[in-house]
């Protein structure tokens, strides 16, 4: 075997590791984002899992439910997006900027 491809696939094998140990890390994140001065709240993982939605009491009226509807969804987007900007910090410093052009995370943008 060529001694820089036994390099190469040394460091694939490191890199493989170092991204499944961040994998696992970005599980145990958690970001929070609210709308509406804090009616309605999400907690994401960054596993992009979305843990959690709290909603003030005096967000439910049922003459308004499209109001409440697009602060929920204004709460989950904001922390997926969040969510998604920690898990590129965290990948991005195990592949060093490199493109791995399809071998990242799915739905991540890596």
């Amino acid at each position: 075997m060529n001694p820089n491809y036994q390099k190469m696939l040394k460091q694939v094998q490191k890199m493989q590791a170092d991204m499944a140990k961040a994998q696992e890390e970005l599980a145990k994140e958690v970001v929070e984002a609210s709308a509406g001065g804090g009616m309605v709240t999400a907690r994401v993982g960054g596993d992009l899992v979305v843990q959690q939605i709290k909603i003030d009491p005096a967000a439910v009226d049922p003459e308004d439910v499209e109001m409440l509807e697009d602060l929920v969804l204004a709460a989950v987007n904001e922390a997926l997006r969040m969510a998604q900007e920690l898990a590129q910090q965290k990948m991005g410093g195990v592949t060093g900027g490199l493109d791995l052009g399809g071998l990242g995370m799915p739905g991540l943008g890596f």
